[in-house]
């Protein structure tokens, strides 16, 4: 018998296609099948990935261990359920469901049966946000800027949980309180949902986030920075580089103290590979997911919240 673990992909639209090929290379994975209401689609990709294609997920529920869905928003919770009731861990990309309750519902699933349920913040496993460990101190100011030029895909949703949950869910990651109050704005361009918003968040323990995200932008930049008592940290996740300051000894000026910069720069890597692997060792192991279902509610929580103010 074979001890791969029996995977499939549900949705391969574009970044389900990705998803597949992972799950296809992997040497822990059996790959049985990929899944797309489109028939073209679902046998298009099945051939390149050495699979089969279908049309409904349902026919899968029997013969998998383990799946990633990659579906509109609006289908989440619906897939998930499914699959999380015959105990098949589920890796369900963000953001993880369209409200609260049902993000609770799907957590609880989980719990029951005992599975996996990891959600697919990918920049949890950029090399940049690992190499922020032991860098952290007591984060007192964020601001970040998350912003791209416009594709039609991923608009069922707006830019805040399109591109925004990624910066809430690593800053509230960092920061480690709870919100206290958030103020936003943001406006609708191209499509019907807002497609740039900026946040305000303030924690708890007195830190303050400034969050900025566009999709309607004429590049793509993804970066942060991270203010705090002994260090400034830059971070910048598409280029994987992350420089640290610090108040050196002696005076560059009279009063003005001399700043030490360190610098480090990460191989690109391949974060949907990384996550998927680590998704997979989960499976293998029993050990908790990097991002866990109560990590993508909590991010889908402010998310929300931020929308509320729009």
């Amino acid at each position: 018998m074979s001890d791969k673990i029996r995977t499939a992909v549900i949705g391969v639209g574009y970044l389900g296609q990705f998803h597949a090929e992972k799950y296809a290379l992997l040497p822990e994975s059996e790959l049985v099948g990929v899944v797309d209401t489109d028939r073209g689609r679902a046998d298009e990709v099945a051939a390149k990935v050495g699979t089969v294609g279908y049309t409904d997920y349902r026919e899968l529920l029997d013969k998998v261990d383990a799946v990633s869905i990659v579906v509109p928003t609006h289908y989440h919770f619906e897939v998930a359920r499914a699959f999380l009731e015959r105990g098949v861990h589920v890796l369900l990309e963000k953001p993880i469901t369209t409200t609260v309750e049902e993000a609770d519902e799907l957590i609880r699933l989980a719990d029951e049966k005992k599975a996996i349920f990891q959600v697919g913040h990918l920049e949890r496993f950029n090399p940049v946000v690992i190499g922020l460990q032991g860098l952290l101190t007591e984060p007192r100011f964020v601001e970040s800027i998350r912003i791209a030029p416009f594709k039609p895909r991923g608009t069922d949703v707006n830019v805040v949980l399109d591109l925004m949950i990624h910066d809430i869910d690593i800053i509230q990651t960092i920061v480690g309180s709870p919100v206290s109050q958030i103020n936003s704005i943001g406006a609708p361009v191209f499509t019907d949902e807002e497609d740039i918003a900026n946040a305000r968040i303030q924690f708890e323990n007195g830190c303050v986030a400034n969050v900025t995200a566009s999709r309607i932008s004429l590049k793509s930049e993804r970066k942060m920075r991270i203010f705090q008592p002994d260090s400034y940290i830059s971070v910048d996740f598409q280029n994987k580089k992350l420089a640290v300051f610090r108040k050196g000894s002696g005076e560059m000026f009279p009063g003005v103290p001399n700043v030490n910069m360190e610098e480090k720069s990460f191989e690109q890597g391949d974060a949907l590979r990384s996550e998927i692997a680590s998704f997979l060792d989960c499976v293998s192991t029993g050990k908790a997911p990097v991002v866990s279902g109560r990590d993508g509610k909590r991010a889908l929580e402010t998310a929300l919240r931020i929308n509320n103010t729009l």
